[in-house]
């Protein structure tokens, strides 16, 4: 006779799991015992996930950790590239609408091209967590019943980038922004904290702001354009780290690695060592392995216990937060002695982070 503890649905709801409001870290190592015990006993979740495009790698970083954390709790989860297109993901998803799920998460490519096929879902009960950016407008995403959206602060992530290329371009001099997609929120939100950093420099000037749709061939030609009309650039910044480091390889190509500096965002691990490297001046984690696990989770909670119960103890918005990394090291001379007064301990994070980024835990 087997000594295995399993666990039912009601010992779950009545044990202290959840018992307080939130994913703190006690109870997710009961829900992931919980699961575990589930799947083992053949009970496994089918759930459907949608990123915006899977040729992007932070969008390949995501499903990774996606599928792992399915792994972990028991989910069999079914993927719907978007592909980058709009058009191509709103079909996908009008697909996904006709099946049944445990439950749904996705991250949209344009803001209201979704919100047909998952209102279908949520009304037939199926629950849905929104990754990354909006599905609809803030206030309609929660009135449809959305269970969680889980996102990062992308105006923080741009200004903290832009920031730093301006102070390396000495508060002076022309910059220009590469967008990612016009109707992804995310990209929305960073072109928003570029402008804030570059309206407080008076002698910054932008000669080109345009999109390219997270594509790195139109980062390329946009920064060689760029490059073309205004050999005298101080500065790019690009909404992702694919992009920043195809516009940091046109800036290189044209002879101008050391007058154009560049940045993007979303920390991947080239990019952080190009950080490291002096290639890149900056960038800020978006942290993928966070955003999408995170959705595992909460879409499993949700499909144990009910959508209901899952509304009232998932927070309607939990943020991913990440930290901007930068190449400068705090090595001040005159506090060699005592190291916990400097910035990361007079250290580069660099290694320590892109450790914790393979490890699908930062």
């Amino acid at each position: 006779m087997s000594s295995k503890k399993t666990f039912s649905r009601r010992d779950f709801l009545k044990g202290s799991l959840f018992a307080s409001s939130g994913l703190v870290a006690a109870n997710l190592f009961s829900f992931m015992e919980y699961r575990r015990a589930r799947a083992q006993e053949g009970d496994r979740l089918r759930a459907a996930m949608s990123s915006a495009g899977l040729a992007g790698t932070w969008n390949a970083q995501g499903q990774e950790a996606a599928l792992r954390w399915g792994e972990l709790l028991g989910v069999d989860i079914t993927w719907f590239d978007g592909e980058f297109d709009p058009a191509i993901q709103r079909g996908k998803i009008d697909q996904m609408a006709t099946e049944t799920w445990d439950f749904v998460a996705m991250q949209p490519g344009a803001i209201g091209t979704l919100v047909e096929p998952v209102q279908a879902m949520i009304d037939a009960g199926i629950p849905v967590i929104d990754m990354d950016t909006l599905i609809a407008p803030l206030d309609q995403l929660q009135t449809m019943g959305v269970v969680t959206l889980i996102a990062p602060n992308n105006v923080f992530m741009s200004e903290s980038v832009v920031n730093k290329l301006v102070e390396k371009m000495g508060g002076a001099g022309k910059i220009a922004h590469i967008g990612g997609a016009p109707g992804h929120t995310g990209a929305q939100a960073r072109g928003q904290g570029f402008l804030n950093v570059v309206a407080r420099y008076p002698d910054i000037e932008v000669v080109d702001d345009q999109p390219a749709d997270w594509d790195v061939a139109k980062a390329a030609a946009l920064t060689e354009s760029v490059l073309n009309s205004h050999p005298d650039i101080k500065g790019i910044f690009a909404d992702n780290d694919d992009m920043a480091l195809a516009a940091r390889q046109a800036v290189e190509n044209a002879g101008l690695g050391d007058q154009v500096f560049v940045g993007g965002v979303d920390a991947m691990t080239p990019a952080i060592q190009a950080v490291a490297d002096g290639k890149l001046v900056a960038t800020a984690r978006n942290s993928a392995t966070r955003i999408h696990g995170w959705a595992v989770i909460a879409g499993a909670y949700a499909a144990s216990v009910g959508i209901e119960k899952a509304r009232q103890d998932i927070p309607f918005f939990v943020l991913a937060d990440g930290p901007a990394i930068y190449g400068d090291i705090d090595n001040n001379p005159d506090l060699a002695a005592e190291p916990w007064k400097l910035n990361n301990y007079g250290l580069s994070p660099a290694a320590g982070l892109i450790w914790a980024e393979e490890q699908l835990v930062f």
